[in-house]
């Protein structure tokens, strides 16, 4: 918890610094959005680590294919991933580019979703009959 504490100290100090950097320097206000929003995530992900061994442990209990399971954790990191880039994007003053990022994210989740997709068309089939 106290990675928590520290992270969210970092976060609210950046807080107070980028308004008063963008009235002098933007690009350096931009700079230390970014810098804090990757420091979180790293912080984030020390956090998700016990999640994902017990996800392991789950697939396996389970006996899922590990395909599912990776595709499944790859879609939330793109999604994370494309929603930061989104903000920082909105935040530098081209909320264009933000969008285009989150669409181009979700364009990578629907193309790695393909053998998901194709393994509930075969199953759907074989229910059916049809196979």
């Amino acid at each position: 918890m106290e990675l928590f504490w520290k992270t969210a100290a970092v976060v609210l100090l950046a807080l107070v610094l980028v308004p008063t950097l963008e009235k002098t320097e933007k690009d350096f206000s931009v700079l230390l959005t970014m810098a804090v929003c990757a420091m979180a995530a790293m912080a984030a992900i020390s956090y998700l680590k016990p999640v994902l061994d017990l996800l392991w442990q789950l697939r396996d209990l389970g006996d899922l294919a590990g395909q599912t399971l990776e595709i499944l954790l790859k879609a939330v990191g793109i999604g994370m991933v494309a929603e930061i880039a989104g903000m920082i994007c909105r935040d530098a003053g081209n909320g264009s580019m933000g969008k285009t990022m989150q669409i181009l994210a979700s364009a990578v989740i629907l193309y790695l979703s393909i053998p998901l997709l194709k393994g509930f068309l075969s199953l759907i089939q074989e229910i059916l009959g049809q196979v």
